[in-house]
């Protein structure tokens, strides 16, 4: 227990003297080798990546950076250590040296991440790295990779292997739950970071000194669990997520403004070095794409996201799981290829009705992508009965949000059109009728 409470990181939550402060009103620890870290060009760049993207285009504020999210990440997890240090079964599990590879993790987490990488990642084109991949190429060589050798004593493909691997044995499971799991640092951090920017209160309405308090390890010891103190707060960050979803992330112009950005994607890909724009920053990468967009198509959607008028896409119908359940389940969680078809498809059919013609890229169709997220069930331990149950069987409250899919009930699909049409198009009274028509035209 006091060794990883001597880790120089954790006990400079309680020191205070070389800290950097971020929102809100949040000291966080710096030590030598930690500065030697975030200086490093590699992590540097998370300085001009936005951590929402294209959400700042509905929440002015939403323009805080990955660089800001890591080091709140990273502060969470040495929270986490100070936490779990008084657990004797993690201390038995976990040693100073897995605590210190915890820390770099964290850290690091982002730093495969791109500009837009999200939206980008759910087109999954067989070109495109996952992030965490990407993320190998800066922790295996250059300052970093020297940094962790070096200051830390750390092999860099064991921060490979933690962030991107499958656990080989408890010690791991138990680490990587800390990094991706349903109460992660991950989730603690963005949650009440992007709530805040946003200007929302609805990711900041949890307990988190009560759940940082409340930790210990699940039953099997594999990964992180609750007392039974922090239920109430577990249930809180479930609604939390919820509503942040539903609000911000899956909010209908963000998400048009998504299905804008994913299809002027989708058709400069292929004259895209991908490899080398994925480096690039957020300006650039922009400007690299405007650049290969020229007079086409992709160039008026680039355009209303990024030019002097922000014009973003009107929607024009919209389906969610428990309202129109049989559009929904037609359309939701099919490849992007499919969705791009289907969109050219009803763009023919409303061009004939209209006896005008609708270009493909004028309709845009966004639905739940393929991916889902991670759902949130957690045990919670009862130590007076000895007992773990999950939380969706002692919390009503949460019965739907962590045991069922998460993704049915916040994610929605939505047909945009470009905003110089979208008042001809809605007087059109059989729309329904030429999407379904169209629908089983490509299937």
């Amino acid at each position: 227990m006091t060794d990883i409470l001597h880790i120089p990181e954790v006990a400079g939550l309680n020191v205070k003297r070389q800290v950097v402060r971020i929102p809100p009103e949040m000291d966080v620890p710096l030590s030598s080798r930690v500065r030697q870290l975030i200086d490093s060009p590699e992590f540097r760049r998370l300085q001009q990546i936005s951590q929402l993207g294209l959400v700042s285009l509905v929440y002015p504020a939403a323009n805080h950076t990955r660089f800001e999210h890591s080091l709140g990440v990273y502060r969470t997890a040495l929270l986490y250590l100070q936490q779990l240090a008084h657990d004797e079964r993690f201390a038995e599990i976990i040693t100073p040296a897995d605590a210190e590879l915890l820390i770099v993790a964290a850290l690091l987490h982002d730093l495969g991440h791109w500009p837009f990488c999200h939206p980008i990642e759910d087109l999954r084109l067989t070109n495109v790295p996952q992030h965490e991949m990407f993320a190998n190429s800066f922790l295996l060589e250059g300052e970093i990779a020297d940094c962790l050798r070096d200051d830390w004593q750390i092999n860099p493909r064991d921060v490979v292997a933690l962030l991107s691997e499958k656990p080989r044995n408890k010690k791991t499971q138990v680490l990587q739950s800390i990094l991706s799991g349903p109460i992660d640092v991950d989730k603690m951090d963005y949650l009440r970071r992007d709530s805040l920017h946003a200007g929302v209160p609805y990711g900041m309405n949890f307990d988190q000194q009560r759940l940082v308090g409340s930790l210990c390890l699940n039953q099997a010891g594999t990964g992180l669990a609750l007392t039974n103190k922090g239920k109430t707060a577990a249930e809180m960050m479930v609604f939390a997520r919820y509503v942040m979803f539903s609000e911000v992330y899956w909010h209908h112009a963000v998400r048009s403004a998504t299905a804008m950005f994913q299809r002027a994607f989708y058709m400069l890909h292929d004259q895209l070095d991908l490899d080398s724009l994925f480096r690039q920053v957020e300006l650039p990468m922009v400007a690299s794409m405007r650049a290969a967009a020229g007079n086409g198509p992709a160039r008026d959607l680039l355009f209303g996201l990024f030019g002097p008028v922000r014009r973003v896409y009107k929607r024009l119908l919209e389906y969610s799981f428990v309202e129109s359940p049989e559009f929904y389940d037609l359309i939701a969680r099919r490849p992007y290829a499919w969705l791009e078809r289907l969109s050219a498809e009803l763009a023919n059919r409303l061009s004939t009705t209209m006896t005008r013609r609708i270009a493909p890229h004028e309709i845009l169709i966004d639905a739940p992508p393929i991916k889902l997220e991670v759902q949130f069930n957690i045990e919670i331990f009862t130590p007076k009965l000895d007992q773990y149950r999950m939380l969706g069987q002692v919390s009503p409250m949460v019965e739907t949000l962590a045991k069922r899919q998460f993704d049915d009930y916040v994610k929605k699909v939505r047909v945009f059109a470009h905003p110089a049409i979208i008042d001809d198009l809605r007087k059109i009274k059989n729309l329904e009728e030429l999407l379904a028509d169209a629908i089983e035209a490509i299937d």
